[in-house]
């Protein structure tokens, strides 16, 4: 059975997509027979694609991308090993959703991966910024990678 992670974000347009395929291409690349995905807190954007910065960060930086927005949904949880928050707000968000104990030990900050994350541990909302915003936010999930595989990776030798 695969391991399975979802990031979720506020509309699931800018940075969990972004956080999605990152992850996806590392975890093609490595062959790990992990599931990902990605959606929102909100039901703002279901149905649309990624913002087009978004796209354009991840063809900048030789990822791929295709994706629709969808909305995370409580009876979620036991869908997924584990979720991960862009930001505190969205954090708050899953845990007032989460079921029990367990759901909510599967919600994590995507920044707490980070070793330079120095106490801050949001992605920043890109949406209402330019190139740069989004180069920022592209760099601050591939900075949380290495430790969020490795973590993957010890998981995947449990099961």
């Amino acid at each position: 059975m695969p391991y399975r992670v979802t990031f979720v974000c506020t509309g699931n347009i800018c940075r969990s997509p972004m956080a999605e395929w990152v992850l996806r291409h590392h975890v093609e690349e490595e062959g790990l027979d992990v599931e990902v995905d990605s959606s929102g807190t909100g039901g703002w954007h279901v149905g649309d694609g990624a913002d087009d910065r978004t796209v354009a960060a991840l063809a900048r930086a030789g990822y791929r991308s295709a994706h629709i927005a969808r909305q995370f949904e409580d009876h979620w949880f036991d869908r997924y090993d584990l979720i991960l928050a862009l930001d505190e707000g969205h954090l708050r968000a899953l845990r007032a959703m989460a079921p029990d104990g367990e759901a909510r030990g599967k919600i994590r900050l995507l920044r707490e991966f980070d070793p330079d994350a120095d106490g801050d541990l949001d992605v920043p909302d890109p949406y209402y910024g330019g190139r740069a915003d989004f180069d920022l936010v592209l760099e601050q999930v591939e900075a949380a990678m290495p430790a969020l595989l490795e973590e993957i990776r010890a998981a995947l030798k449990e099961a």
